[in-house]
């Protein structure tokens, strides 16, 4: 049997940017995807638009990674945004810069994306793609890597392996972790995963009328029992069945999951009047108050709330819906501005892998060398995207993150 250059477990971002990068240098590669089709979950990142990267500069994109993010500095230096950007134009993919410096292919459908890349793998003389090719594991021999065994039994040879197998976001694209367990058979550190960019849940039964509803320009501050601030967003949500979603609570999520995981609750407030400061509030209030003297409570607050949030506001709040205005003492007017500053919300757990975005926790960024991706432990062992212990934001760090590592490896090998 033949040996391969390279074999390359998972045909996602990661591994189909590897797989490109290594054929460019005359390397022999063969791609395993266990699904059908490659890249499933590429061509749904960004609700099927593909934010591919984000033009911050690296200082104000490593903010955004969590884990470690000098892990990054080598292969940002390789190949970063601007590169991404300038092989994708390259390749026939017109981009567009958005809001919060966000990269979309200009169609806006993630699927030239896609395209892009498996045209190029299709069409290189020196890349075989083996669809419906689960791995099974690694095949070492005197420390270093000899060769991929596939569940059916067939043992494909090959000195590079690289593992970009993803997380456990999404798993009905694939990605069910399988690369963890591989890594961990040969002797790895694997970091316990959790999900996150992901909805969060709420001891807080939310009202029916209240599902569904966004707010825009709030802020969403967590806190632990003790009142230590663990975070906070400023921009846009919505409320759940069970919790809340949307850009801020993801974000949210990347820094909460895992304390929320390992059993521990943590407090939410979420000020509805951002841009007014506390004080300058309570005199708006009291004004409101001495100027509406004669109106009943629950339809009064209509001045300072939308009307699919009194519910809430009033079983919070424990003020009596039918009184007066003029009748709100001092006590019970703090309270009304608490809540206004504060909406209270008791956080409890997240939504599951198949709503997260990504998966925190993997490979061990310490056993792996930041220079090439290549294992410290294995000899001609590679892994590059979702499956390390790497993770960002969202705002399309974290594609950008699987090309780099990507591009790293393939490199490398």
């Amino acid at each position: 049997m033949p040996n391969n250059d390279i074999i390359i477990i998972g045909a996602g971002a990661a591994g189909m940017m590897a797989a490109i990068t290594a054929a460019k240098r005359g390397r022999k590669v063969v791609l395993l995807e266990k699904m059908d089709q490659a890249g499933r979950k590429l061509r749904l990142t960004g609700k099927g638009r593909c934010n591919l990267t984000n033009t911050a500069s690296i200082k104000d994109f490593l903010a955004h990674v969590g884990s470690d993010s000098r892990f990054m500095r080598n292969s940002f230096s390789m190949f970063f945004n601007q590169e991404l950007m300038q092989f994708f134009e390259d390749h026939g993919v017109p981009l567009v810069v958005e809001r919060g410096l966000r990269v979309f292919p200009k169609s806006g459908k993630s699927l030239d994306i896609f395209l892009a890349l498996i045209n190029m793998l299709e069409h290189h003389p020196n890349v075989e793609i083996r669809k419906n090719s689960a791995a099974r594991a690694v095949v070492v021999d005197n420390g270093a890597v000899a060769g991929v065994r596939l569940q059916n039994g067939e043992l494909i040879r090959g000195s590079h392996v690289l593992i970009a197998t993803g997380g456990l976001s999404y798993p009905s694209t694939g990605s069910t972790g399988a690369g963890y367990g591989i890594a961990a058979e040969l002797g790895h550190t694997v970091v316990p995963q959790v999900p996150s960019l992901v909805p969060l849940v709420c001891q807080e039964e939310i009202p029916q009328d209240l599902v569904g509803f966004a707010l825009k320009n709030v802020s969403l501050i967590v806190t632990e029992a003790s009142g230590k601030k663990v975070c906070e967003h400023f921009g846009e949500m919505t409320f759940t069945d069970n919790g809340i979603a949307g850009p801020i609570v993801l974000s949210t999520s990347r820094i909460v999951s895992r304390t929320l995981h390992a059993g521990q609750q943590l407090q939410a407030r979420i000020d509805l009047k951002p841009a007014i400061e506390r004080e300058k509030l309570d005199k708006r209030l009291i004004a409101d108050l001495n100027a509406n003297g004669n109106r009943i409570f629950n339809d009064a607050l209509r001045l300072w709330l939308p009307a699919e949030i009194i519910p809430f506001a009033l079983k919070a709040m424990h003020i009596e819906y039918y009184k007066r205005l003029n009748q709100i003492n001092g006590a019970e007017r703090k309270r009304l501005l608490d809540f206004l500053k504060g909406m209270p919300l008791t956080l409890i757990g997240t939504r599951d892998y198949p709503e997260a975005i990504i998966t925190q926790g993997g490979v061990s960024l310490k056993e792996v060398n930041p220079k090439t991706m290549e294992s410290k432990l294995v000899s001609g062992l590679f892994f590059a995207g979702e499956v390390l212990d790497l993770d960002a934001d969202t705002g399309g760090y974290n594609l950008q993150l699987a090309f780099s590592t990507g591009y790293a490896a393939g490199m490398a090998m």
